[in-house]
């Protein structure tokens, strides 16, 4: 358990415990994505800045668009594991050339 408190201009909130999850702001959690992805199987490039993260793939065949899928599972499923959860409202699939069939990729099942 850790406990956490909150300082803004010289004004600062009460202690208060945490059980779970990593603090805002906190670098732990790139930390943990970054041992987890270095010791996966994961075959997609992860790009990372601050905590965003960026999986992209060039896809030409449906061997890949599955490949993405299942790394997606992977990243869910880590997550789940270590209490952590990804901003499913700020997740975008950007589709790129003509013809693309724009395949619906979901994260934790959505």
């Amino acid at each position: 358990m850790v406990t956490l408190r909150v300082a803004i201009n010289g004004s600062t909130s009460k202690w208060r415990p945490e059980m779970s999850g990593v603090p805002l702001g906190s670098v732990l959690g790139l930390m943990l994505l970054n041992i987890f992805v270095g010791n996966s199987v994961i075959k997609c490039t992860l790009s990372k800045f601050a905590d965003d993260t960026k999986m992209c793939r060039a896809v030409d065949m449906l061997g890949g668009r599955d490949a993405i899928q299942k790394d997606l599972n992977r990243l869910e499923r880590w997550a789940r594991a270590n209490l952590m959860r990804f901003n499913k409202a700020k997740c975008k699939v950007p589709h790129l050339s003509q013809g693309n069939p724009k395949r619906k990729y979901t994260l934790g099942g959505e």
